[in-house]
């Protein structure tokens, strides 16, 4: 060993080693990867495919501003704060009930659905007058029975009515029928009705600077899934709490902590008036923004801070519910 180095402290002929590395390249700046990245080749499926079996399992959001600095340095970008709202487990088939409005919510798509539909009308021997697998629907003697896309992916909604009123006797044996079947039903029809992820939900902000939620579904079946999926998660004291919920005027009331209060520092917290973290009341509206649009809003119904971050956050949470 050289005489110079063997007196050295360790620690020391370890830094020179491993500066040594760096300016070789072993601890390199991988932001430049991105820069150097190339576009692959989408892949590509047998045009014979059964088309009901494939979708972006993972879709990836179209990418908003620029990854490169004033200087044209490239800067890796800091991930998005992810939605804590998660969809509260479930069962395989479920009840909605808006005013005199009553269906059922089954946890598979249309094009799954429909086969179970047409066993049932076969099993319990109804008389089918016509069918439309385009469109969901099987007429019989004793009622119109559907199917269509759900607010969430992956899920269905099935109608029994009769003259546009809901059958109560036929929807308690569409869910038991439902309830003794699995979600492994081969797909027939129905590819119309499905609605591409990124369509389905979508965060806005308004030129105001509101943050809104977009959903291109009908307000009635909004307002159901929500107050469903509310009453599930929404159930965490001084956290997270549904106070009240109105079908008339399609809104909510909530008791949430922001996240700004949650993310107050010690020194915040010394110099306010509030030396503990606090929920507030937060009303969630729903308000029809066209035909099979409906638009959820955040407003604040309290006298505490109520900023375009909270706002955003706590639409995500929300809006993570109906995923």
């Amino acid at each position: 060993m050289n005489s110079a180095l063997k007196w050295m402290p360790l620690a020391a002929i370890i830094a020179l080693v491993t500066a040594g590395c760096a300016r070789d390249g072993f601890y390199d700046d991988r932001n430049i990867d991105y820069v150097e990245a190339q576009r692959s080749a989408p892949l590509s499926l047998p045009a014979s495919r059964d088309e009901q079996r494939y979708r972006d399992a993972m879709p990836v959001p179209q990418a908003t501003g620029t990854l490169r600095s004033d200087g044209g340095r490239f800067r890796a970008p800091s991930p998005e704060r992810l939605a804590t709202g998660q969809a509260v487990e479930r069962d395989f088939v479920e009840r909605r009930v808006v005013g005199d409005d009553r269906w059922l919510v089954v946890g598979a798509d249309p094009g799954m659905v429909w086969p179970q539909l047409q066993d049932f009308a076969r099993t319990r021997g109804l008389s089918v007058e016509s069918s439309d697998p385009e469109r969901g629907v099987l007429n019989t003697a004793e009622g119109r029975l559907s199917v269509r896309q759900g607010l969430r992916t992956g899920d269905s909604e099935v109608r029994c009515d009769r003259q546009g009123r809901p059958v109560a006797a036929c929807l308690e044996a569409l869910e038991e029928h439902f309830s003794a079947r699995s979600a492994t039903a081969s797909a027939a029809s129905l590819t119309g009705q499905q609605l591409a992820d990124e369509e389905r939900l979508r965060l806005d902000q308004l030129d105001s600077g509101e943050w809104v939620v977009r959903i291109p579904l009908e307000i009635d079946r909004v307002w159901a899934e929500l107050s469903h999926q509310l009453e599930a998660d929404f159930t965490v004291e001084e956290r997270r709490q549904l106070l009240e919920r109105n079908p008339q005027s399609h809104d909510f009331l909530i008791d949430y902590m922001t996240a700004s209060e949650r993310e107050r520092g010690f020194v915040q917290i010394v110099l306010s008036p509030d030396v503990r973290q606090m929920s507030q009341r937060i009303r969630l509206v729903l308000e029809e923004a066209g035909p099979r649009q409906t638009r959820l809003r955040a407003v604040n119904e309290s006298e505490r801070r109520f900023t375009e971050g909270d706002a955003r956050e706590l639409l995500e949470r929300v809006s993570g519910l109906l995923r």
